[in-house]
């Protein structure tokens, strides 16, 4: 799909990944790019620095990328300022090293946000993108969602839940003009990553390291240019970092091994 002239939604967006999709986004040509995030002082900063070179073509709205109204209104604010929405990053997201310590309160928050925040999203989008003939939803994931995450049960759990819904998007909807990618990034220098070095938790600090080490540390707009040119070129899985494909391949030719490697590798991280 080409971005020129198209309207997008990027949530998460007031730092990290998704301000950078959105700065990439205006930069390409987007007729008009409207910025979400639960952190509306940060949010603002980010609008405003963004409109300092694209003006108009871009707003922020705050609000919870997980709840049906906020998303409700959020796509209607789009809709009004800029036109029907072409493109849909479903990029916010939460962390945590939870395991089986962890509370029905934090699976059903990691469930919420890093999933069905994009299942709500969806049921939103795509019936008008069925209507018009076209439509991208672009599903932030991660390398977490592909392997795993070693010490965090429910960000593992619930990035492998996002991948197999964006996947099932594509599969139920990708032969009537719905365009669905994947991004699975590893190492990206963002507060969600960073704040895991700084934890008072060691499973999180462990979780932190075992992404750190395992290879490149990636800057947000390093990402968002492998984002932009995936909306060209339409694949499903994006990975910015290459060795992740690796990884995934030597995975699904002997299970057993990546989980035995898995494990070892579990040790020196600790």
């Amino acid at each position: 799909m080409r971005i020129k002239d198209r309207v997008a939604i990027v949530t998460g967006a007031a730092g990290g990944i998704g301000a950078a999709v959105a700065q990439r986004l205006l930069e390409a040509g987007a007729g008009g790019v409207l910025l979400t995030d639960l952190d509306a002082e940060r949010l603002d900063a980010t609008v405003e620095r963004l409109a300092g070179a694209h003006g108009e073509r871009v707003a922020g709205r705050a609000g919870d990328a997980a709840d049906a109204d906020d998303l409700r209104e959020l796509i209607d604010a789009a809709q009004e300022r800029f036109g029907p929405v072409d493109l849909y990053f479903a990029n916010a997201g939460i962390g945590g090293g939870a395991g089986l310590d962890a509370s029905e309160e934090e699976w059903s928050r990691a469930l919420d946000i890093n999933v069905m925040a994009h299942v709500r999203a969806a049921k939103l989008l795509v019936p008008g993108w069925l209507e018009r003939g076209e439509g991208y939803f672009f599903s932030t994931a991660s390398a977490a969602g592909l392997l795993t995450q070693i010490g965090s049960a429910t960000y593992s759990v619930s990035k492998h839940a996002a991948v197999a819904f964006a996947e099932w998007l594509s599969v139920t909807y990708g032969d009537r003009g719905v365009r669905v990618s994947c991004l699975c990034p590893q190492g990206v220098e963002t507060e969600l990553l960073m704040a895991g070095t700084r934890s008072a938790d060691p499973v999180e600090r462990a979780a932190a390291r075992a992404v750190l080490d395992s290879g490149e540390l990636l800057q947000p707009l390093d990402v968002a240019d492998r984002v932009v040119a995936a909306v060209g070129d339409e694949p499903f899985l994006v990975l910015p970092h290459p060795q992740v494909l690796d990884f995934y391949r030597r995975k699904g030719s002997d299970y057993d091994r990546w989980l035995r490697g898995m494990r070892r590798y579990q040790e020196a991280v600790r």
